[in-house]
């Protein structure tokens, strides 16, 4: 089970127990926090995603230590002019562990399946109504009008207009 949060701006992929360098957190060391701002959670294939955030989802995680990455050196030069600028940073950083992924309240996202049957079937379901009525054959479009006429196995329906579409059918 992993999930997706957004912790002091930034996006992480956390499991349980993991590990992670975190933007400072104003929080002391060995206090527990909590993420509300869950955008996805899989369970074992499960996926619920939120939009943008899962209602009532939650990572707890514990505090474990305030430190400070590594030195990332700036130098800028403009040459044959004499200047040169050198800073150094150091990124202030907590490491937490997370200790539980909550997903209560979380809705299923439907999967592509479900989504695509649906539409399927409604096409279907407009195209028999308009077989029914032959009456007004003019007011259909050429897509309904080709379903047709591949219905009735009209030969050379996939090349001709739709006047030559209204005649062949009635």
């Amino acid at each position: 089970m992993y999930a997706i949060v957004d912790i002091a701006g930034q996006q992480f992929k956390v499991e349980k127990d993991q590990k992670v360098y975190v933007h400072r957190l104003d929080a002391e060391e060995g206090k527990k926090v909590n993420f509300d701002h869950v955008l996805l959670i899989d369970d074992n294939g499960k996926v619920n995603i939120g939009a943008p955030a899962i209602n009532g989802a939650q990572v707890s995680a514990t505090v474990l230590e305030h430190l400070k990455g590594d030195k990332v050196i700036v130098f800028k030069k403009k040459r044959r002019k004499g200047y040169q600028k050198k800073n150094g940073h150091r990124q202030c950083l907590t490491e937490i562990q997370i200790n539980v992924i909550k997903a209560s309240g979380a809705k299923a996202a439907p999967t592509k399946k479900e989504e695509a049957a649906p539409k399927a079937e409604a096409p279907k379901a407009e195209a028999k109504p308009a077989a029914t009525e032959s009456s007004d054959l003019s007011s259909m479009t050429v897509a309904e009008l080709k379903d047709m006429a591949k219905a009735k196995d009209i030969s050379g329906y996939s090349s001709m207009k739709k006047a030559e579409l209204v005649e062949a059918l009635s």
